[in-house]
């Protein structure tokens, strides 16, 4: 899904706070590549895409892509535990086999609703939702439900190198395809 190419803010006007760190990182730290946010969980029935977006940042890392992972709690609560306990869970559950994600994992917080971090709420302004259908209101856990928010763990933002949205992914897209349209997409620096 592309995103509206109009848009006057970029990601450079927002930060978040590293993993298990408490360093806030300025998204200015980023001018240049291409970002992939990612609302992830790691008790979610998709867990199996972390080994592949760690293979997607490898693969596409010499391209200036770079991937930031954002913890969330509001699908079916399947991120329960506090931020000490999500790199232990993925190291040791889901996926386990002592994986560690080689892309930025950042402190959990809420992507929908009324406290929801602001750079989700810039992306969602940004972009429009791929799907027209919301989702059963049991699984909703936020306030207020607006039609851009996201719908599922593992929805997809790509931000160009000028720090502006140009395309999002639901969360039943595969990363084979997220990675397909990214590939495409960066072909378009390489002719210019």
């Amino acid at each position: 899904m592309d995103c509206h190419r109009d848009q006057k803010d970029t990601i450079y006007d927002y930060e978040a706070i590293m993993l298990n760190k408490k360093e806030y990182v300025p998204f200015k730290r980023y001018v240049g590549k291409h970002v992939l946010f990612v609302n992830v969980a790691t008790y979610c029935g998709l867990t199996a895409q972390y080994p592949e977006l760690n293979a997607l940042q490898e693969e596409l890392k010499p391209f200036g892509l770079v991937v930031l992972g954002f913890p969330c709690n509001q699908f079916g609560k399947q991120e329960p535990g506090d931020n000490k306990e999500i790199l232990p869970g993925l190291k040791y559950v889901r996926p386990g086999g002592g994986f560690v994600p080689n892309f930025q994992l950042f402190e959990k917080g809420d992507v929908n609703g009324e406290k929801e971090q602001k750079v989700f709420s810039f992306l969602k302004h940004s972009c429009p939702h791929p799907s027209e259908i919301l989702g059963t209101f049991k699984s909703i856990s936020w306030n207020p439900v607006k039609v851009h928010d996201i719908r599922w763990n593992f929805e997809k933002f790509l931000v160009g190198p000028n720090g502006i949205p140009v395309m999002r992914w639901s969360h039943q897209a595969t990363v084979s395809l997220v990675k397909a349209d990214i590939v495409a997409y960066l072909k378009q620096f390489k002719t210019k």
